[in-house]
């Protein structure tokens, strides 16, 4: 503790410090705190489980409170980005440590949640606002927050914000900072075209690099196994039981590349024993939030996730991380692994490699520089393998709600598929079709009729030789969506007590003309020839043309035609 008190820190930040246990800075700590005390803007580049967090935090906290300042409403004084809601909640409830003594506010405010819950809390004012920039422009937009007030502006995990496509909302809102600031910005990695992008954020900062760039904790254990991808699954299954049983493995975090993949993981898992539960974009806040608490109290051992659980979750005592897909971008590795390993502990940190992985493999080794130990499958895995029951099959309600949520996504992207599809909402056979399709194999079906129905040439349907097809005319769609027997037929009525035929088909049978086919017009020989009155209906039931204004109309090729 004497390190900390030698930095000159409030008291009650000390008596923070000492309640939580912390007596020695880390490496970031002690090159980060003295610079911020200072007020200069900071560049920090240090690897994930370092500290970052209380690095940016206790310096700040301090000269809040030596500057004591009533809350102006909507505003805040101190504005912490984050990518991830899983970040940013656990950014704020750090600070909420450090802040325990001192009398200020921190908020939290990110997507999944309703904005207007969050837009009442920031009524009164806060301190401290640690966000996501989606939500916290929600809420600029609506004029329940304003930028106008901020003194220090933090960016943790800055190279993965501007990976992820938020430089346009980040530049709006450093737009909409004031230009009296001090900005920090924080990340594991700092490749030369980011920190040159984070210029335009930043004045003239000091740049602290405690490790270098992209290396990996020194306490990890790095193994990669080639198989096949179709093995992949029952390795994992095999791994974990076997761990789980012995107590080798208390609690592992699995990293896959899609959400999909992440979901099918777990079902396999769960039909093999293990306790496993899902983490990533497509679950709801609540379901977020329920498994990574699961997870951290142990109740559920195994999380499986994207990367969206790869950068900034603090989960004390992961034994193992299983990269069941290898990233195809090096640097998330590094961010991957390094959730084992914390505090002083040991990890160990096992790859899946299929043969079209092997690439990434390359890259990650040319990029830590640490050649990974093979590790051979067990033995009798073919057998054990095929003794693994099979997975449960996604309920129906599951079903629904991914075929709502690709529809929500089709909506925001503007495709084809924007429309709402069909559905059999039949519960009573198990989510299956009439056919005895899954509910998938439905909807995919419709899909593709749609698109079909779409190209189809348009107009009803004409055979006069045919006859009444009663079937084809109610169902041939009619340009305005609606359908053209049922039209007719209201407005035919019913003839010697028998239902009148189609429009087109009476219009044959009564030798008339069909309906949209124009009448031969007689060819004039002169120019001067007498032509109907305008809009006099003639004896084919068609209306001359109107006349055309003074000078004629214009042909396409620009040359002007007068009628007689």
């Amino acid at each position: 503790m004497s390190y900390f008190t030698d930095l000159g820190l409030a008291e009650p930040i000390l008596r923070a410090l000492g309640a939580k246990g912390y007596a020695d800075p880390t490496p970031i700590q002690r090159q980060a705190i003295p610079a911020l005390l200072e007020g200069r803007d900071l560049l920090g580049i240090a690897q994930t489980g370092t500290g970052k967090t209380a690095a940016f935090s206790l310096p700040s906290l301090h000269r809040l409170a030596a500057d004591p300042q009533p809350r102006r409403s909507a505003s805040c004084r101190m504005l912490v980005l984050s990518p991830t809601r899983e970040l940013a909640a656990q950014i704020a409830e750090n600070m909420r440590g450090y802040a325990k003594f001192l009398n200020l506010s921190v908020q939290c405010v990110f997507g999944g949640i309703p904005v207007g819950k969050q837009a009442r809390a920031l009524v009164p004012g806060c301190d401290v606002l640690v966000a996501t920039p989606g939500r916290l422009l929600d809420l600029i937009d609506q004029r329940a927050l304003t930028l106008r007030n901020v003194e220090i502006f933090v960016l943790d995990e800055a190279d993965q914000m501007m990976d992820l496509g938020f430089i346009q909302p980040l530049t709006r809102i450093a737009a909409l900072l004031p230009e009296q600031r001090q900005s920090l910005f924080f990340s594991a990695t700092m490749p030369k075209a980011i920190a040159d992008l984070g210029k335009r954020f930043i004045k003239n900062p000091v740049r602290v690099e405690v490790t270098p760039q992209a290396t990996t904790a020194e306490r990890v254990e790095q193994y990669v196994c080639f198989l096949n991808q179709g093995e992949k699954q029952a390795l994992l299954s095999m791994s974990l039981k076997k761990g789980l049983a012995s107590g080798e493995i208390t609690c592992a975090l699995v990293f896959t590349r899609t959400k999909h993949g992440a979901d099918r993981v777990v079902r396999h898992l769960n039909a093999a024993g293990v306790n496993a539960a899902a983490i990533h974009g497509n679950k709801s806040q609540a379901q977020r939030t329920a498994a990574l608490g699961a997870f951290r109290k142990g109740t559920t051992p195994v999380l499986v996730a994207t990367d969206i659980a790869a950068r900034g979750i603090d989960v004390q005592g992961v034994s193992h991380v299983f990269n069941f897909e290898l990233p195809n971008v090096a640097e998330q590795y590094v961010h991957r692994i390094g959730r084992t390993a914390r505090a002083g502990a040991d990890g160990v940190a096992l790859s899946f490699c299929a043969p079209d992985e092997k690439a990434y493999l390359r890259d990650i080794e040319r990029l830590t520089g640490v050649k990974l130990g093979t590790v051979p499958l067990p033995e009798n895995f073919t057998q054990e393998a095929a003794r693994l029951p099979a997975p449960a099959r996604r309920t129906p309600a599951e079903m629904e709600q991914d075929a709502r949520r690709e529809e929500r996504d089709a909506r925001g992207r503007g495709g084809a598929q924007a429309r709402p599809v069909r559905r059999n909402n039949n519960r009573a056979n198990g989510g299956q079709s009439r056919d005895g399709q899954s509910r998938d194999q439905y909807i995919r079906n419709e899909r593709l009729a749609d698109n079909r129905r779409a190209t189809a040439p348009r107009g009803p349907v004409f055979d006069p030789l045919a006859g009444e097809n009663r079937e084809e005319r109610n169902h041939t769609p009619r340009r305005d969506g609606r359908q053209d027997g049922r039209r007719d037929e209201r407005q035919d009525g019913r003839l010697d007590g028998r239902q009148a035929p189609h429009g087109e088909f009476r219009r044959a049978a009564q030798g008339e003309r069909p309906r949209g086919e124009r009448a031969e017009r007689p060819v004039s020989v002169h120019r001067d020839a007498v032509r109907p009155a305008a809009g006099k209906p003639q004896r084919d039931g068609q209306h001359a043309p109107k006349p055309h204004r003074k000078g004629g109309a214009k042909k396409p090729n620009g040359t002007q035609r007068r009628w007689g």
